[in-house]
């Protein structure tokens, strides 16, 4: 049987959902986000307890951009030995997390919608 393990929740995660919750607020669609944190609590905080090795392992791809590379050699140093960094595809959202020792950290959350197509605004 699999031996739980405690889920810490990072800053930047923190950041993301306050993200999300934005993007819902703004879109009138306050109760998706609220939907989430329900999800979450009830379903993906637990699953990640019991089974860390859920995601897919984030390491794995390298990216195939100069400057996904750097990023992902970042994420490589950081990590540490003995890390894995995991991608888990939950419906509409991407969540990357960290397993280290007995301890998974939820580090970033995103929804596929978060981006717009609004260019000039992002490159103006």
């Amino acid at each position: 049987m699999a031996r739980a393990r405690s889920v810490l929740v990072t800053a930047n995660f923190e950041r993301n959902l306050a993200g999300i919750g934005e993007f819902f607020s703004a879109a009138g669609a306050s109760a998706a986000f609220e939907l989430l944190i329900g999800r979450l609590a009830s379903d993906v905080i637990p699953n990640l307890q019991r089974f860390p090795e859920l995601g897919a392992d984030f390491l794995a791809r390298a990216p195939l951009s100069v400057d996904g590379q750097v990023l992902f050699e970042q994420v490589v140093k950081s990590a540490g030995a003995g890390a894995e960094v995991r991608q888990l595809v939950d419906g509409d959202y991407v969540i990357l997390y960290l397993v280290k020792g007995e301890s998974v950290y939820l580090l970033s959350i995103k929804h596929h919608r978060q981006l717009s197509f609004d260019f000039p605004v992002h490159w103006p």
